[in-house]
């Protein structure tokens, strides 16, 4: 089995515009969700979310290809260029035939429905734009990255609502470890902020007038954010070879389903993956220093996943840190793991442990050090980070510092 490493990351968020900005972010504890400058947002019960601000898709993309990438394809693209950057690798004879794209993204070009619906419905025109279908497609992000990066190895898109990210790094991580690619593009996208995608989640009643308050005993839901996490996942001993910086080591991967209920989350669930994460990175509970939660700000999220943790990690919980990083960039659903996992290789890289900010009372049934409000200076060598999403699907992902 090889080990896997990762040399590169690139994002953008309601955090800032780049990797660096987004950690910067996390660092000093910043709030990026504010009020939303979306089209017909006086329409909506819910007028916050984490946006990408002062993004001008001219600046970036020309003309023909704004026609055909939709924002979240956008986010994808400019996460990817800088994260290959910062690996330094170039794709072209056998490294392109072994070098692919996994990314995760639930909605896909939200965005581009939105649009198109109102062009057909709101404004009566009988015909849309023929890029349309290869605009909103889920796998649009994925082959994009693989067109400009000439990736000629596995390239697909997941799509498991908000453990999406988790699940496409984790079979990122999969395929190189077992030999079947040397470099994998990984990450994940979303964007939702629309009047549509706002609307359809609105309807669900899971979702903050005000703030994302995981864990606090005043929380009152989930707030919806944008943007884009992308990683380069390299076989170690080639990133070794070519004295590439090396950010982090992917050491496990588990997914469990609860089988269970379509909203509901489930703490045997939850912790089967934990557990199943920590057993395949072959390390034990005490070992763990950090957890970067799933931590969405709603009551059943919130208390499901403490139990789940208390349960696996018994005393040790008491000593674990658990922040949600939710509380600063949003929920990004399909996205929001691969952003949440820039905290995990800042802990390791850094000894920099990203807060829950918004945290206003402790709430009994979660009694955990969830590092409230401020960043901590703390050195841990082993992190896990969390997704639990609607269906009952659950991706965790274990890593440790750079060997």
């Amino acid at each position: 089995m090889k080990r896997v490493v990762i040399t590169g990351q690139g994002a953008i968020s309601a955090l800032g515009h780049s990797a660096s900005e987004n950690l910067a972010a996390m660092r000093e504890g910043r709030c990026g969700i504010g009020e939303l400058d979306i089209r017909d947002v006086e329409r909506l019960s819910i007028r916050i979310g984490g946006q990408v601000r002062g993004y001008d898709p001219e600046a970036e993309f020309n003309r023909q290809q704004i026609a055909l990438y939709d924002r979240f394809t956008q986010f994808t693209l400019l996460a990817a260029r800088e994260a290959i950057a910062q690996a330094g690798l170039s794709f072209s004879g056998e490294l392109a035939a072994q070098s692919g794209v996994v990314l995760g993204t639930a909605g896909g070009g939200v965005n581009t429905w939105d649009e198109n619906y109102r062009t057909v419905y709101e404004d009566g025109k009988n015909r849309v734009h023929p890029f349309v279908v290869p605009k909103l497609m889920n796998n649009a992000a994925a082959s994009h990255v693989s067109m400009e990066h000439n990736l000629k190895g596995p390239s697909f898109t997941v799509a498991t609502a908000c453990a999406s990210s988790n699940h496409a790094m984790g079979q990122a991580f999969n395929m190189i470890r077992s030999g079947m690619a040397k470099v994998m593009v990984t990450g994940g996208s979303e964007s939702m902020l629309c009047f549509g995608g706002v609307k359809a989640w609105e309807g669900l009643r899971v979702m903050s007038r005000d703030a994302c308050r995981p864990f606090s005993a005043n929380r009152n839901g989930m707030v919806q954010g944008e943007g884009a996490a992308v990683f380069v996942f390299e076989e170690y001993e080639a990133a070794k070879a070519r004295g590439a910086e090396i950010l982090a080591e992917v050491i496990g991967f588990a997914m469990t389903s609860d089988a269970s209920d379509i909203v509901m989350p489930s703490k045997q669930g939850a912790a089967r993956a934990i557990s199943g994460a920590m057993k395949d990175a072959k390390v034990n509970p005490e070992q763990v220093g950090y957890i970067n939660a799933h931590g969405t700000g709603t009551a059943a999220n919130d208390k499901t996943e403490c139990a789940a943790v208390a349960d696996v990690f018994g005393h040790h919980a008491d000593r674990l840190m658990i922040s949600s990083t939710k509380s600063m960039h949003g929920h990004l659903i399909g996205g929001t793991g691969a952003v949440e996992l820039l905290a995990c290789v800042m802990a390791l890289k850094e000894g920099v442990i990203a807060p829950t900010i918004g945290y206003e009372e402790p709430d009994p049934e979660c009694a955990l050090d969830v590092v409230p409000n401020e960043a901590r200076d703390a050195q841990v060598d082993v992190v896990l980070s969390n997704a639990f999403a609607f269906g009952g699907l659950n991706a965790v992902l274990a890593l440790r510092k750079a060997p």
